[in-house]
């Protein structure tokens, strides 16, 4: 198996898992965090899809621009507002299919290709950020499931 069937492979049984938690997500709570200066449901959700549509620039047009404005400006003030849960859930499903179609047709070199950034002193290689983005959308799943836990919602069998 080849990076680019692994990578397809799991950002696929990620995006599963995650996929099951959508429905207990309470629609009436996209501004509830569980303590201040917490990400809101909504804004997490907003948060996953708008990072890896960013990341994902990187090793597929070698384009800084989510970095270069996310890590200046923070996190809150990159992501806006957010009200109704459902957008955030679409969009996120349209990220991840458009993310899962243009890495199925990426060159294979830019897996093993450096990619880098002195302004903000990163360097990657290309399977790295690809992986990441697996890594921040399972980290995020679990925070939503704590979240979950917290407004009174047995934990789903995942």
């Amino acid at each position: 198996m080849d990076f680019r069937e692994l990578f397809l492979k799991q950002k696929e049984a990620t995006r599963k898992r995650t996929r099951a938690i959508f429905p207990l997500i309470p629609r009436d709570k996209a501004g509830w965090a569980p303590v201040e200066g917490a990400l809101p449901l909504g804004l997490m959700l907003r948060h996953i899809w708008n990072s890896e549509a960013g990341v994902r620039e990187i090793p597929l047009y070698n384009r800084w621009n989510y970095h270069e404005r996310r890590i200046p400006e923070g996190l809150f003030a990159i992501l806006g507002e957010v009200t109704d849960i459902e957008p955030e859930i679409e969009k996120m499903e349209k990220v991840h299919q458009e993310t899962f179609d243009l890495v199925a047709q990426a060159p294979a070199e830019i897996f093993e290709q450096e990619f880098h950034n002195e302004k903000l002193n990163i360097h990657r290689k290309g399977y790295v950020i690809l992986l990441g983005i697996i890594e921040h959308e399972v980290h995020h799943r679990a925070q939503l499931l704590t979240y979950l836990r917290i407004l009174g919602h047995p934990m789903p069998g995942i």
